[in-house]
């Protein structure tokens, strides 16, 4: 007999490991398309962070923390996207050995072309689906990553 937490675990468990399917099959997908564009999905990644908040500075220590990956790998792509004058580079003004990083013009026509390319490949997702079921997902999904980014960094 299978107790209500064991079943919870299960289930739960399930729910994540369709997460996990769903964001590689999205990933590979949107990696497809972007490759079109000369926009690597890593830059796609991070111009998706900085337009949250186009003109708020950032570090690479606090990329690395938000995206959660590691600070090397973080380094490697913010110095391809600001070669490329996607991002600007200025002395931090209290710590002149930490930079902080801005997100350029043409780091947000990048990024607003990203999307415009990946829409028709995405257009077919949700087809069929109502706005409330889109609301009803929205507000679950958002729910476990509000928990996961808060409590399950504990």
């Amino acid at each position: 007999m299978t107790t209500p937490n064991e079943a919870l675990v299960r289930n739960g468990s399930r729910v994540l490991t369709w997460i996990g399917i769903i964001a590689q099959l999205m990933e590979t997908r949107a990696a497809n398309v972007l490759a079109a564009h000369a926009v690597p999905f890593p830059q796609y990644v991070m111009l998706n962070h900085f337009s949250h908040q186009p003109d708020a500075p950032k570090t690479i220590t606090g990329i690395a923390r938000a995206l959660q990956q590691p600070q090397p790998g973080v380094t490697k792509t913010v110095q391809k996207m600001v070669a490329r004058r996607f991002l600007r580079v200025a002395p931090a003004p209290e710590d002149g050995r930490s930079k902080l990083l801005y997100l350029t013009a043409k780091g947000r026509e990048a990024h607003a072309k990203a999307l415009a390319a990946l829409a028709p490949a995405f257009a077919d997702l949700f087809a069929g689906w109502k706005p409330a079921e889109l609301d009803e997902l929205f507000g679950k999904l958002d729910r476990l990553k509000v928990w996961l980014d808060t409590k399950g960094r504990e």
